[in-house]
């Protein structure tokens, strides 16, 4: 029996694909769980539709990625944060301080893009990564300075 696959099923395909299985594992299986339909041509040209939309909306979110990491790419922050004698900083600089700082610069970028392995814990310079799309990133500088009292 041949079926349209609705989602990613592991070790049969993604979503899309057309391929052909036993009728009981389609009737009992791929087709209650909402993993597949059966290939007919409504069916296929329905699952076809939602993939031109979908490869639309992505390569939106592409673009819209791309014009951010232009204006993102190279750009300098400061981050002031008061500083031990030691020169370690009480707390630290976190995802939610940086996309605080790109906030004022009027860019937005959701916390979770900004690729932070460890808060930042000491003065310096970082060149931090902030992926914008699974193809789209950019690397901003970061200075971290003491703060003046």
């Amino acid at each position: 029996m041949k079926v349209i696959l609705t989602k990613d099923v592991e070790g049969w395909g993604t979503i899309g694909d057309i391929i052909d299985v036993k009728r009981g594992f389609a009737r009992n299986y791929l087709i209650p769980k909402g993993f597949a339909l059966e290939a007919t041509e409504s069916h296929i040209k329905h699952v076809q539709e939602i993939l031109k939309q979908k490869a639309r909306k992505l390569e939106r979110e592409k673009a819209k990625a791309e014009e951010i990491a232009k204006q993102l790419e190279g750009l300098e922050i400061e981050i002031k944060k008061s500083v031990g004698t030691t020169g370690k900083l009480f707390g630290s600089v976190t995802t939610s301080d940086i996309a605080e700082v790109l906030k004022e610069k009027g860019i937005e970028v959701e916390k979770k893009k900004i690729m932070l392995r460890n808060p930042i814990k000491n003065i310096g310079s970082y060149n931090i990564t902030i992926r914008l799309h699974p193809q789209v990133s950019a690397t901003i500088k970061v200075h971290v300075t003491p703060e003046n009292i």
